[in-house]
């Protein structure tokens, strides 16, 4: 199974179980009259539209470049991201507003047991699920899978954090604290949505890739700087899991046209091997000063490859 495949696959594990566990959120909760429940069965519902949206993304983005879309699709993974964001903070404001809206009125929880049940259940699936979405997120670098990862964990803790509401409501018989840890829901789900809003919304502003990223590609052209006068103009940017990196590579005024070509694609190999999603464009130009490079006299100068 390639990359993309994988993505796929473990974006359907997603819709599947979030399914499930809407359905199950939203009968207990509606019997139970809980509020609480009822916020995680709408952030559960959030998750998954959240994880249709990225399976659509994942499939989108692994289409190659054509006659509209010249630099391919990766940053449906980028919108997608921000999408999400967007309705995770209406569920938000939803479970706000219903929270503060049965703390003004009376109301009593039914069948607590069943709703920590449920609760202990979710937290145990999305656990799992997210887990694995995580792996599969880091290892094909994807944005959109990211995103639903991080869904689900927030909403582990939050079933874990309505599981405990649920018991203390038991012990103590204070209703309040249903709407209560409702509010507490939300803020989690408020900071998970401006996380992934904020980081998708980077790739779509073209913002660059990580200090520690540019750093590994400047040490690799360092490490080859016995091949050419310098580098400069570096650029690096991501859409979607593609990296877009391009430079102008100043290379001694006596080689041809080959040998400068075969310079600029042995270091774009060199810098796809630390990033393989990426595509690296190297603008060759002569040195047009008289530097102790241009001064030796070819072939001692002259780029002959990798050694073997």
């Amino acid at each position: 199974m390639d990359a993309a495949q994988e993505k796929i696959a473990i974006a359907r594990l997603s819709v599947y179980s979030n399914t499930a566990l809407v359905a199950m959120k939203v009968i207990v909760g509606f019997f139970m009259g809980s509020v609480a429940v009822m916020s995680e069965a709408i952030h559960s519902g959030v998750d998954l539209i959240a994880a249709l949206i990225a399976r659509f993304s994942v499939k989108k983005s692994a289409e190659p470049a054509d006659k509209d879309h010249r630099f391919g699709h990766g940053k449906y993974e980028n919108l997608s991201g921000v999408v999400e964001g967007a309705l995770i903070f209406l569920a938000a404001a939803w479970i706000i507003y219903q929270a503060t809206d049965k703390f003004l009125g009376e109301f009593e929880i039914e069948l607590i047991g069943a709703g920590m049940i449920v609760m202990g259940v979710s937290a145990i699936v999305n656990f799992v699920v997210s887990n694995r979405l995580m792996d599969v997120a880091k290892r094909t670098d994807s944005l959109a899978l990211e995103a639903d990862a991080y869904h689900l964990k927030t909403d582990v803790w939050t079933s874990v954090g309505v599981f405990l509401a649920l018991g203390l409501i038991q012990l103590t018989g204070i209703n309040e604290l249903d709407p209560a840890i409702a509010i507490v829901v939300a803020a989690f789900i408020i900071k998970a949505a401006y996380d992934i809003t904020r980081k998708s919304a980077e790739g779509l502003v073209d913002y660059s890739l990580p200090d520690d990223e540019i750093r590994l590609i400047e040490r690799i052209m360092k490490d080859h700087q016995s091949d050419f006068v310098n580098f400069h103009k570096l650029r690096a940017r991501k859409a979607g899991s593609e990296r877009q990196i391009d430079l102008h590579l100043t290379v001694p005024r006596h080689l041809n046209i080959k040998e400068g070509h075969d310079l600029a694609e042995h270091l774009a190999h060199e810098i796809r091997k630390e990033f393989p999603q990426s595509v690296v464009v190297i603008h060759v130009e002569p040195c047009d000063e008289k530097c102790e490079k241009c001064k030796l006299s070819p072939p001692e100068n002259v780029f002959t490859g990798p050694e073997k």
